[in-house]
């Protein structure tokens, strides 16, 4: 599949003024804003192997086909292929209820285990499990870090998804640099590498040590990728380091905000599926490449908290989970999405809206 064979029907998107950028990013078009990205997981149908992907966060891809297509009427099937759990911005600490950045939200930091918890005895209860849990980033919030308590709060954290009867995929976000270096995170639990396929790399794009990226196949001709969202970034790095120095210089270039760590600018990627606070910086560039490879067909991001969803003119999905952090202790926010032959469909619970998330007619999966 050649690049541009989506670009060349694709139109322009939508570009709130604010967010328009006359210098382009170093690097492949996904890089995450250097201010706080926490998860996204796009949705493919082939590899992205023709380009440098050192900048995507988190992914999954339906393959290329070989065969014929199948009629319509074949394609319906009352069973999912498979199915796996999403949850985002959990944000845990033992504090009492705070609110957000502009103090207009109440965050529930000790409730948000109790939410975890509830979520996990759900999918575990499923008649059929989930292949997988998506852990879309922030799962310990910053706060953590002013009163040395990180360490401790990971602890429970992890110790409750040991209930989880399938693997868990944890992706690093703003809040998780809040609390640790980038070492540490390497040489603790929230490394799912392992869990990793063993297929051969691209020469192009194979990352560096220290580089926290990879992908893995739940069903055949589908694949999740997850690729470091703070490659560049002034967290979690030393300040003495070359790529902390680099990577304050291309801040400073980039980001608009004159408070570096404001919230503005993180990481959806499409105007119609986020307010634009959350909006990433570069999102002009993410669109280039995933509109420039026929194969997406969704693209998810936690952070928001408030969610959001919308579908491009190219039929990608872009869908902002809501996060469990502000979610009252009545209510919840995590949801199981089933993957059918043509369409996804997300089952949410409490704030998390159920939705059906059909695939473009040319790139349905045909067993």
């Amino acid at each position: 599949m050649s690049l541009g064979d989506r670009a060349s029907f694709c139109p322009a998107p939508r570009l709130p003024a604010p967010f328009r950028f006359s210098r382009k990013s170093s690097g492949t078009a996904l890089s995450a804003s250097l201010d706080g990205v926490t998860a996204a997981f796009l949705v493919v149908r082939a590899a992205l192997v023709s380009q440098p992907a050192r900048r995507f966060i988190l992914g999954i891809c339906l393959e290329v086909m070989d065969d014929e297509p199948k009629p319509a009427t074949q394609l319906h099937n009352s069973e999912p292929l498979f199915s796996f759990g999403v949850i985002a911005d959990i944000q845990y600490a033992d504090l009492e209820d705070g609110y957000n950045f502009q103090r207009s939200r109440r965050r529930y930091y000790r409730h948000s285990l109790l939410h975890l918890q509830g979520a996990i005895e759900e999918w575990n209860r499923e008649s059929t499990s989930p292949c997988c849990v998506l852990q879309l980033g922030d799962l310990v919030d910053g706060y953590n870090a002013q009163h040395n308590t990180s360490e401790t709060s990971l602890g429970h954290v992890l110790s409750t998804f040991q209930m989880l009867q399938a693997p868990v995929h944890h992706v690093w976000g703003n809040h998780e640099f809040y609390n640790f270096s980038r070492d540490y995170l390497g040489n603790s639990k929230l490394n799912t590498k392992f869990l990793q396929d063993q297929i051969a790399h691209h020469p192009e794009t194979t990352p560096s040590d220290n580089y926290y990226a990879y992908h893995f196949v739940p069903f055949p001709k589908f694949r999740f990728i997850l690729l470091d969202g703070y490659d560049l970034s002034v967290l979690g790095v030393e300040q003495s380091s070359l790529k902390y120095q680099q990577s304050l210089k291309m801040l400073k270039e980039h980001n608009p905000n004159t408070e570096l760590n404001s919230p503005k600018g993180h990481i959806p990627v499409y105007p119609e599926a986020s307010d634009t606070v959350c909006l990433a910086w570069n999102y002009e560039d993410a669109l280039a490449v995933i509109w420039s490879h026929k194969c997406v067909v969704c693209f998810i991001s936690g952070h928001t908290h408030d969610g959001g969803y919308s579908e491009d003119p190219c039929g990608v999905h872009h869908v902002n989970i809501e996060g469990v952090i502000e979610t009252a202790p009545d209510s919840q926010a995590f949801g199981t999405v089933y993957v059918y032959p043509e369409k996804m469909i997300l089952k949410g619970r409490g704030r998390v809206p159920s939705r059906i998330m059909n695939y473009m007619k040319d790139i349905a999966f045909h067993p």
